[in-house]
């Protein structure tokens, strides 16, 4: 069985080629998102400022929304450029070119991974630059907010590569889509302070792996947060850890991509 080590500098091929296969559809793959986060922030912030108090009221809350409406992008988007990409080159038959390339396991990861964080951040600060337009914010610690994103576009990423490669056809990827990340990115407070919610949500919510990206995230725009920032970097470095290690498990042993 091969080790999975990288060879050469194939790997930035493959990655080229996801870069260009996202942006050569940009508005599609970057400006549509933007949109959608952009319809989200109008609504809930016409609706709910005012009405809402988050962090003991020292933070608006159309400023509050912002860092969750940018992180929930990038998590999205990381997640459908390598499920898509996947299971597109599955359906069309173009992965038996990469599989006969001299690509290590490894190599196949980190381009695809690595490819999808490149469009997750890019429509995150899209959206981010968008929305500075109603509500000026800046990160106070800027470190902490880069390590959440990269680390949870590449979690989503890897997510991404699990999904394409279990999945078959375009539905199924689209089941994993809106039965598991859409619900846990949705109930991960993007939209609301866990501590608005009755015991037992924010109970469940701290075993929701999402939850302590938008907080971390969030953490490095006002130095607030609804737990300790530690204690969710350590979460979600050690979910990256082992989503890494399962994907390229799959990618190793070819599981239903070699038919």
């Amino acid at each position: 069985m091969p080790r999975p080590t990288m060879h050469g500098v194939g790997w930035l091929t493959l990655l080229y080629k996801e870069l260009l296969r996202f942006w050569k559809v940009s508005f599609q793959t970057v400006a549509a998102p933007v949109l959608t986060a952009l319809l989200y922030l109008l609504i809930f912030s016409h609706v709910l400022e005012g009405r809402v108090s988050v962090f003991g009221g020292r933070v608006s809350y159309t400023a509050f929304l912002i860092p969750g409406l940018v992180m929930m992008a990038v998590l999205q988007n990381a997640f459908a450029n390598s499920s898509s990409s996947l299971i597109q080159s599955k359906i069309t038959g173009t992965l038996i070119f990469v599989l006969l390339s001299p690509l290590s396991p490894l190599d196949m990861f980190a381009a695809y991974v690595l490819g999808s964080m490149v469009r997750g951040l890019v429509v995150g600060i899209g959206v981010f630059l968008v929305t500075l337009w109603f509500s000026p914010v800046a990160p106070v610690q800027p470190l902490w907010a880069l390590a959440f994103a990269l680390l949870g576009s590449a979690i989503l990423g890897s997510l991404g590569l699990i999904a394409g490669i279990c999945a078959d056809k375009f539905d199924q990827v689209a089941a994993f889509q809106n039965f598991l990340i859409m619900p846990l990115t949705f109930l991960s407070g993007v939209f609301y302070s866990i501590h608005t919610l009755p015991p037992f949500w924010q109970t469940l919510s701290h075993f929701n792996p999402f939850f302590y990206m938008i907080d971390g995230f969030r953490y490095g725009f006002f130095g607030l947060s609804d737990v300790d920032p530690s204690k969710s970097l350590a979460i979600v470095a050690m979910s990256c850890l082992l989503l890494s290690a399962l994907t390229l498990a799959l990618l190793q042993r070819g599981y239903k991509l070699r038919h």
